[in-house]
């Protein structure tokens, strides 16, 4: 009896020491600097960018002045507006890719995770020199007498736009190929068949059914494009400050370590409180 109960003890003993490596991960690369900035977001700037530690929450008011509120609205709309485009560009290419045939899916496939051999900042460069008053855009169109003079393109919200879109659209494309890959599209067959149109076909029994990688999709996008510093700081030039810009201002320029760690917490909150919407509506669904 004793053997036996003690089995499950052994089985418990095994998990935790399973897991020990990745709970000690977690706790100092993720716990531990977590609870360091929630100190420093209490602290207050001295000095010479010097941190004072007389703990107040001025820093946290300090963030619903108009101007930060202003900053951090504009990063929310252009993640938003940068996970819709992906979703709307990405679609197509993952649909493409789960209907063509096994040879076309691999080259398909390579050329999707191709760009990430890329540094992300050397893709932006070439964003830049895409979209620079004398690259390949302009020269090409003045070479065809598209226009006679360059089209200011760089350091412009479409630019931005376009280097975003351009560094994220594969995390678009990849968890929708996969939840196409396993869709059984004789379904869509069998619903036109029943008199559905193409459209109510696509919505009513495509979409439903591919739902966890659509969301997995934004989600992947959205959070990484709303803290994003290099693209705006590359492409936008000084007319786009994101939050993402105004943290790294904080910590590496104004050098107020405090409100940069105040800001900081306010993007993680804005994150966990999006996935806990989604988790908590996918988990009302699934009961109902």
């Amino acid at each position: 009896m004793e053997a036996v109960a003690s089995r499950p003890i052994a089985r418990l003993d095994r998990r935790i020491f399973l897991a020990l490596p990745a709970l000690i991960w977690f706790l100092g690369f993720l716990l531990i600097p977590l609870f360091i900035v929630v100190i420093y977001s209490l602290a207050t700037r001295g000095e010479y960018g010097a941190v004072t530690f007389n703990f107040s929450l001025g820093n946290y008011f300090r963030i619903f002045d108009s101007v930060y509120l202003k900053i951090f609205l504009r990063s929310l709309q252009l993640a938003a507006v940068t996970s819709i485009s992906c979703l709307l560009l990405g679609f197509p290419v993952a649909y493409v890719m789960a209907t063509a045939s096994p040879r076309w899916r691999q080259i398909l496939m390579a050329m999707v995770v191709i760009p990430f051999w890329t540094n992300f900042v050397i893709r932006a460069y070439a964003i830049k020199f895409l979209l620079s008053d004398y690259g390949l855009i302009n020269s090409l169109g003045m070479f065809l007498h598209l226009w006679s003079e360059p089209i200011y393109f760089s350091n412009s919200a479409f630019s931005v736009w376009l280097g975003m879109v351009t560094n994220y659209i594969p995390f678009m494309i990849l968890p929708l190929y996969v939840s196409l890959e396993k869709f059984d599209f004789t379904m869509l067959e069998a619903a036109r068949d029943l008199g559905a149109s193409s459209w109510n076909s696509f919505w009513k029994v495509l979409v439903p059914l591919i739902k966890t990688g659509l969301i997995t999709g934004l989600i992947f996008v959205f959070t990484p494009a709303l803290g994003e510093f290099v693209v705006p700081d590359l492409l936008g030039g000084a007319k786009t400050m994101l939050i993402g810009n105004l943290i790294t201002e904080q910590f590496m320029k104004t050098r107020d370590w405090p409100f940069g760690s105040a800001l900081s917490l306010l993007l993680i909150v804005a994150v966990l409180v999006s996935l806990t919407i989604y988790l908590t509506n996918r988990d009302s669904r699934v009961q109902h």
